[in-house]
């Protein structure tokens, strides 16, 4: 087995990442036909032949999570206590503190984080120990809030100095400027990015004002409730690990996805989205071949992450997809629309999509896909914090209550001085021709393809798919 532990890490009042996990949670124990108590119910056995993956087998052939609940506050832990699927976690893997982050990261990082990271280490040892053959890490948090980015970073470090061969990767909630709660986001999301791009191997990054403007332009949703949101988190969630939990005709566990999505260490952040996301009434109208898959997923309307993908270029792509699909169609229709669309790939990454297929269809849906991206386009969510946080930070507005838990001011500096290098890493490969050297980081530009005129991508052709 190649068993991965499961971390949800805090909660923000716009929008709980403990909630969003139990979501996934649920998700996929309805894919393998695991009850609310943790009983097998399901009628395949491809369900139990991969199980090993994300659930421990227990007494009376009970299944029960590999997951690991935490907060710095009781409320949120409380509420799943007393949900159906109360039953389905370890009591022992819920850990809570009772004072709270207060929107802090210094608090989530140094203080009230620092006094529970111990025993969160002491469960997780207890996890990777009962696992056979451990393949990774994965973790849900909030950029935003207190808990999700101080205690989520700091948990990151400790991991990767414990497990440095293991994979880590994490779902993100990035806060956006449109509906943000909390005036200290820009500091709290800036330190975590920080921190990010040290010790993650991958991180899938989502937005909450893109997830909104999923629900009500594509879903036909009015109001999108925590619970909409979630679910699309959730779904993303269930097709990435989809080939780690069934067999399929192309598999692609987490080592295997970013040794082809990664091309430089820094520049793990993904753009994600699903297919198909069609209104409830509408599904029966909507053609769900690999073509019509392969054509939303690309779609910028499919993404949850809210930037222009036409201001970047894709340096790499994975797709997921679910149910009974040929192999062959699934390859040429990736070759087609890598083809149609070159100028919107690097030309110097031959052959840069990866695919894999899943007989096991998710629930509800014949075929489905999801979509993992690697684009440089992404710069433009850092640039966006960049742009909130350096006019506080000139005028040190809120920093008392940082350098108050312990924090130097040299560490926003730090911080900020990485974003801008991630941001001006994202840039050069994107303007990078087939024949320019990189040598230490730095872009050695041929004269001949600079005189030519290809040193900036041409925005203004064709819109993008």
């Amino acid at each position: 087995m190649r068993e991965i532990i499961h971390l949800q890490v805090g909660s923000i009042s716009f929008q709980p990442i403990i909630l969003i996990g139990t979501k996934f949670w649920e998700t996929i124990s309805q894919e393998h036909g695991i009850d609310a108590n943790g009983a097998y119910i399901g009628d395949n056995p491809l369900q139990l032949e991969r199980i090993d993956v994300y659930y421990n087998e227990g007494n009376k052939g009970k299944y029960v999570p590999r997951a690991i609940l935490v907060d710095l506050e009781p409320g949120v832990l409380d509420s799943i206590r007393g949900s159906k699927m109360s039953k389905l976690f370890h009591p022992d893997n819920y850990i809570f503190a009772n004072n709270g982050a207060g929107n802090s990261w210094a608090k989530g990082y140094y203080t009230e984080g620092a006094e529970l990271v111990e025993p969160i280490m002491d469960v997780m040892r207890k996890e990777a120990e009962n696992a056979d053959c451990l393949q990774g890490f994965q973790l849900a948090h909030s950029l935003g809030g207190g808990t999700g980015s101080g205690l989520g970073s700091l948990l990151l470090s400790k991991i990767r100095e414990e497990y440095p061969d293991r994979m880590l990767s994490t779902y993100s909630v990035f806060p956006s400027p449109q509906l943000s709660d909390t005036v200290v986001e820009p500091y709290n999301e800036i330190l975590s990015i920080h921190q990010l791009v040290e010790h993650c191997d991958a991180t899938f990054c989502f937005d909450n004002e893109a997830l909104y403007k999923l629900c009500q332009n594509s879903l036909k949703i009015a109001s999108p409730d925590y619970g909409n949101l979630n679910n699309l988190i959730a779904k993303v969630m269930s097709g990435v690990s989809t080939s780690l939990r069934f067999p399929g005709q192309l598999n692609a566990d987490l080592r295997k996805l970013c040794v082809n999505m990664v091309p430089f260490p820094r520049l793990h952040f993904f753009i994600v989205g699903i297919a198909p996301l069609v209104a409830e009434g509408s599904s029966q109208y909507s053609v769900q071949s690999v073509r019509e898959l392969t054509t939303r997923m690309f779609d910028s309307k499919s993404m949850m992450t809210e930037f222009d993908i036409r201001q970047g270029r894709y340096l790499t792509a994975a797709t997921m997809f679910r149910g009974k699909v040929s192999t062959n169609e699934v390859e040429t229709a990736m070759l087609n629309m890598q083809q149609k669309n070159s100028n919107w790939f690097v030309e110097w990454i031959p052959n840069s999509v990866k695919t894999s297929l899943c007989d096991v269809p998710a629930i509800g849906v014949e075929q489905s896909a999801t979509f993992i991206g690697n684009s440089t386009a992404i710069q433009s969510l850092f640039t966006r914090a960049n742009d909130q946080f350096t006019p506080m930070f000139r005028r040190k507005a809120y920093l008392h209550w940082y350098t108050n838990e312990g924090m130097d001011e040299m560490e926003f500096t730090e911080a900020e001085s990485n974003m801008h290098d991630l941001v001006a890493e994202y840039q050069q490969y994107q303007d990078a021709g087939v024949d320019d050297e990189i040598v230490d980081g730095e872009m050695e530009m041929d004269e001949d393809y600079l005189n030519e005129g290809h040193d900036k991508v041409p925005l203004e052709e064709e819109e993008l798919f």
